[in-house]
């Protein structure tokens, strides 16, 4: 008989991830000017993560909608980040504008932000292949 597995708490994935991408080398190396706020929005969580010098200074967990002002979303459903979350992601899910033109993610806000700062944001999102999926 096995035990169930059960998903991080979405505090314990919040505290994970800033770790993970904290001393991450190449977000060091690349992230000096990597300052902005962004939410990743998975349908059954949602996290507003704050980057300044890139560094994550804080990861909101769940915020109201005014709680935390951000300066672009990306959106997709629970199975999708899921689906990034994995070691190896399906053809689609490795990456965010894959995911944007062939799959349910959506980039919302200001974009030019993300664009300046995309290195480091995509990044992060692969970082979700060692700390897993925020939901």
């Amino acid at each position: 008989m096995t035990a169930a597995t059960r998903s991080p708490s979405a505090q314990a994935w919040a505290e994970a991830f800033a770790s993970a991408s904290n001393a991450d080398p190449e977000i060091q190396a690349h992230g000096k000017y990597f300052s902005c706020s962004y939410l990743i929005d998975a349908v059954e969580h949602a996290f507003v993560v704050k980057v300044e010098s890139g560094r994550v200074t804080g990861v909101a967990v769940d915020p109201g909608p005014l709680d935390e002002p951000y300066q672009f979303a990306i959106r997709a459903s629970a199975d999708t980040w899921r689906k990034f979350g994995e070691p190896v992601p399906a053809p689609m899910y490795h990456g965010i504008w894959a995911a944007s033109f062939q799959r349910d993610m959506r980039l919302e806000g200001d974009v030019l932000v993300l664009m300046q700062n995309l290195r480091c944001v995509t990044r992060q999102i692969e970082l979700l292949r060692t700390v897993g999926a925020p939901v």
